[in-house]
């Protein structure tokens, strides 16, 4: 079959541009994807967490929405049919592969957490946790949408479309450090500003971005070495599924005093901004 000029290898400068303006792609379109949400309810603009839980439901649905569709016009641009996804049932070494995804991914947000602790860090204000508030069952909705949009839109999107577009002018382990960076990148907006419209401190945004990169990297890796976009997925959804899970048990079992310190926790978990 004859290769579309447009589907041609390119060098590392151009090659890592062209991701970052897929990355700022996929968030525009998350942006103008969102806004029936905000017709629905305007609350979401001033105070998100006064909002509608069904207005609160389309933003998330709608945000990731876009990454998806921003993902198939790239592949409609360079004339890939969506043939082109590395999309199987794992096997056995794939299940493995998850395995290692999630408790990797549980380990490095946990070391994260003790050396933020040790220095004194902050971390960042994380929207979600303030469309979810003190609300249980907005937290059994996020881990829906954990499975079925988030996970499979970020994966889509920086893995099988970014990552695997860097592959030929970085190679694999490269090209996962690369998409890595500008996963985290595209993240600066989403974690600087605070909901008063303040800057976070340094520090706390370097944590936020040390996470986001590091989670990237984990499944990038996983990627890479399998060839099959739904072992990242499942990693990756396994693992924000158990950080939501135990914010659900303790806001809907444990002391208030609790509370706060495993809102903490879900703060480190890679969710794009929206």
């Amino acid at each position: 079959m004859e290769t579309s000029s447009r589907q041609r290898a390119d060098g590392p400068v151009r090659s890592t541009l062209v991701g970052i303006g897929l990355a700022l792609l996929g968030l525009l379109t998350a942006e103008f994807a969102t806004l029936p949400a905000f017709l629905l309810d305007p609350t979401l603009l001033e105070s998100p967490a006064n909002a509608s839980n069904t207005a609160i439901v389309a933003l998330l649905t709608l945000n990731f929405l876009g990454f998806f569709v921003a993902g198939g016009l790239y592949l409609w641009w360079t004339d890939r049919s969506w043939d082109w996804l590395d999309l199987d049932v794992p096997s056995w070494r794939g299940w493995r592969y998850v395995l290692v995804g999630i408790f990797g991914s549980i380990v490095f947000v946990m070391a994260v957490n003790v050396v933020a602790t040790a220095f004194d860090l902050p971390s960042s204000e994380n929207q979600v946790m303030t469309l979810i508030g003190d609300d249980p069952n907005m937290v059994l909705v996020m881990i829906v949408i954990v499975f079925l949009l988030n996970a499979p839109a970020e994966e889509f999107l920086f893995r099988n479309v970014i990552q695997k577009r860097l592959y030929a002018a970085f190679g694999r382990m490269n090209a996962v450090i690369v998409a890595s960076a500008i996963f985290a990148l595209v993240h600066i907006p989403s974690y600087a500003l605070v909901s008063d419209g303040s800057f976070a401190p340094a520090g706390a945004i370097g944590v936020s971005l040390a996470v986001v990169f590091g989670g990237s990297i984990i499944f990038g890796t996983l990627y890479a070495k399998t060839d099959n976009l739904f072992v990242p997925i499942a990693a990756h959804a396994a693992f924000n599924a158990v950080q939501f899970g135990v914010l659900y048990l303790v806001l809907r079992f444990a002391p208030e005093e609790l509370e706060t310190a495993t809102a903490a926790v879900v703060e480190f978990a890679p969710v794009l901004p929206f």
